[in-house]
């Protein structure tokens, strides 16, 4: 009987030890247990800056935790990105990216990251269509006036983007190579001082993002002649698209999306797919998207992972290599 008790006893205690070893593991909890950063590696008040902040907004609504947006500006939206990119795939460190940083940069800085096997990518949150304008005061009324009115100049017609790098540099190179054209490039720091140029004809057209330039267009400054979006803009259903101008090489927008870095958790990455998917279906995110010209597609993490190898690939030809050092 003695025995029989010291025999439990001991028991008791084994399995009171294991309990309290395992106390810990048990009393965790689940993702987010603290505030989760996101980085917007761009400066405050662009489109990659408000789709942060509404993201953060609506992902701490849904799992009640704080998410905190740290704008960590510079190199074209790469400083950002290389700080996520070394932090643990824990969840708690993500990053708005986006073709800008994830797909010219690689491109054009080999030394920056690989945009691919440095990253997790969860969801796209969306981005404006790159438009290309006119100055009202050229003689130029759609696509095939433009075309002619290029071969009619010997030295070419100059046009302004947002600066190297940016989508509207990247289509506008696309499209001069595509066409043939005499174009030359002027790029600026910005695409506030282009817009402003050519709407005072200081420069005739430039290859602008749509949410920049919508202004200057409903104020009769600035003649839209096509858009790279996918179908035309419920807005301005009157711009036609490149695509059904014979142009499907130039579908895009400067698209962003919601990153993390390598090796996060598949369950952890399908739940913010989730949850962002949901926050860009509400009707405060269907407000923002159309308040700044933006589309989106409603992807799961597959689909969009798909869909950044394919831009690589797709953009790789209209972007010359970087230099070999």
């Amino acid at each position: 009987m003695t025995i029989h008790r010291h025999f439990l006893a001991r028991l008791l205690c084994a399995s009171l030890a294991a309990g309290a070893l395992a106390a810990p593991a048990c009393a965790q909890d689940p993702w987010p247990n603290r505030p989760v950063k996101i980085v917007v590696p761009y400066a405050p008040g662009g489109s990659a800056d408000t789709l942060g902040r509404l993201i953060a907004r609506h992902l701490a609504e849904t799992f009640k935790q704080s998410f905190v947006v740290d704008n960590r500006g510079g190199a074209g939206g790469v400083i950002g990105s290389q700080m996520v990119a070394r932090a643990e795939p824990d969840g708690y460190t993500l990053v708005v990216s986006g073709i800008g940083s994830h797909v010219v940069a690689p491109l054009t800085n080999a030394t920056s990251f690989d945009p691919i096997k440095d990253f997790t990518h969860i969801a796209l949150l969306g981005g404006p269509p790159t438009v290309l304008a006119v100055n009202v005061a050229q003689p130029i009324k759609d696509v095939p006036g433009f075309i002619k009115q290029v071969k009619s100049m010997p030295e070419g017609l100059s046009w302004a983007s947002p600066g190297q790098g940016t989508h509207g540099a990247l289509i506008g190179e696309a499209f001069r190579q595509i066409t043939k054209l005499n174009l030359v490039h002027i790029s600026y720091k910005g695409a506030g001082p282009a817009v402003a140029d050519v709407a005072a004809n200081q420069v005739p057209a430039a290859f602008i993002t749509l949410s920049t330039a919508a202004g200057n267009i409903k104020a009769g400054k600035l003649r839209p002649l096509a858009v790279t979006s996918a179908q035309r803009v419920t807005d301005f259903p009157d711009i036609p698209t490149f695509k059904e101008l014979g142009y499907p090489q130039l579908t895009g927008t400067t698209w962003f999306s919601l990153s993390g870095p390598a090796g996060m958790s598949p369950e952890l990455v399908t739940k913010l797919n989730l949850a962002v998917r949901k926050a860009l279906q509400s009707p405060e995110g269907q407000a923002e998207l159309r308040a700044q010209n933006m589309e989106t597609f409603d992807w799961d993490a597959p689909t969009f992972n798909d869909f950044v190898k394919k831009e690589i690939v797709h953009w790789k030809q209209y972007i010359a290599p970087p230099p070999t050092r």
